[in-house]
């Protein structure tokens, strides 16, 4: 257990490595279908984020919560409801980033 990073050395990992020599890999998507769903992936993502944080806020005081299973698969059902909200149009970001995406490949050619 002593090799799990805690989110705050995650995140310095991963902002040193630009300075270690590692360059960050960014491709180009083909069209529009793979830039939509590289934004559904990125929504679904930001919205796993939010019901997690929803969840925490629930408690545990009944005899149909709780317990080793729900604490282990928790997280993979917090982003199934994340990927079917950004699947239905979710907040309605998954639009907006395939617009950016798209424009920004444009300025960058």
């Amino acid at each position: 257990m002593d090799n799990l990073l805690s989110p705050d050395m995650q995140l310095s990992q991963a902002l040193s490595g630009a300075s270690s020599g590692r360059e960050p890999t960014l491709r180009r998507v083909e069209n529009e279908a793979e830039a939509r769903q590289v934004a559904e992936d990125f929504e679904a993502f930001f919205l796993s984020q939010m019901v997690e944080a929803m969840f925490k806020g629930v408690g545990e005081n009944n005899e149909f919560t709780g317990g080793a299973g729900e604490n282990a698969f928790a997280g993979l059902l917090h982003e199934e409801y994340a990927r079917v909200m950004a699947g239905t149009g979710g907040l309605g970001l998954s639009d907006n980033l395939t617009a950016e995406i798209l424009r920004y490949q444009e300025t960058m050619s």
